[in-house]
């Protein structure tokens, strides 16, 4: 491994919590990485704290925790944070009042909304709101009557910009931030996109654990959602990608790795 900056190490040697996303940085589909384990192992050994974060709202917290746990890795429902809870909190804040939801979203993304205390909408009933989410099962119907309500006025939020979703399948698979392009262009509105790269998502895991922005460090594979959030919340973000630092088009990481494993490897050499 080529010699790391000494400026680099005493950055790294500050670090107290680390936030990751998930699908493209510790796992692919239902490949854990390599690299995982043995990362996740270093920041308990230095007494580093982490946390998951994922804009895929496709899934609940629970069956997230889940899919950790089947690849040998528990954490406690804490270090899961989504653009679903996202969602629930910003409600909660700004719109306390919104119960009735007209929602573009798996079984699973509208059954944890209801169980936050929501209601779930039919076709023929009128929303307080339109709530766009990854649905993975889209319906044609019901996405012409999200544009009919978000037409007609309607508070709506997209839960995160994705554009596509990260898989190992031969195939594409659109994600929420397609299907909200697909609405704004027939409403003629722009709907409020919350997940990352919402400086939020990272700003409430700072304040649980009282931490300063130089302690923490923010991994991701997509420069428009995990880097531009470090950005945005002012934490170092650390890019996984093959391509070196300068290769990058418009790299705006602090660092940019191949994999986890060399990120921990700077830290081992911080703390030694």
């Amino acid at each position: 491994m080529a010699s790391v900056p000494k400026d680099t190490l005493d950055k790294i040697r500050k670090i107290r919590h680390v936030v990751m996303d998930m699908d493209g940085t510790i796992y692919r589909g239902k490949v854990l990485f390599p690299t995982t384990k043995p990362f996740l192992a270093l920041l308990e050994k230095y007494g580093i704290t982490y946390t998951f974060l994922t804009n895929n709202s496709s899934r609940s917290r629970k069956v997230y925790l889940n899919h950790l746990k089947e690849f040998g890795i528990v954490v406690k429902e804490e270090q899961m944070y989504t653009s679903t809870v996202n969602t629930v909190q910003y409600l909660q804040k700004f719109h306390p009042d919104v119960k009735k939801l007209f929602m573009l979203g798996t079984p699973a993304f509208r059954e944890e909304m209801v169980s936050y205390g929501f209601i779930d909408v039919g076709l023929d009933e009128e929303p307080e709101a339109v709530i766009t989410a990854f649905d993975t099962g889209l319906v044609y119907e019901r996405l012409c009557k999200s544009a009919w309500w978000i037409k007609h006025g309607k508070l709506w939020i997209a839960t995160h910009p994705d554009l596509e979703c990260p898989t190992e399948l031969e195939t594409t698979l659109v994600d929420c931030g397609s299907v909200t392009a697909c609405l704004e262009c027939v409403s003629k509105r722009k709907a409020i996109v919350l997940g990352k790269p919402n400086k939020e998502m990272i700003t409430l895991i700072l304040d649980r654990h009282g931490l300063r922005n130089d302690e923490v460090v923010m991994c991701g594979d997509r420069m428009y959602t995990d880097i531009q959030l470090a950005v945005n919340a002012q934490v170092y973000g650390v890019l996984i990608s093959d391509l070196p630092h300068e290769k990058v088009p418009g790299n705006i990481a602090t660092w940019t790795v191949p994999h986890l494993g060399v990120l921990g490897e700077w830290i081992r050499e911080a703390h030694q």
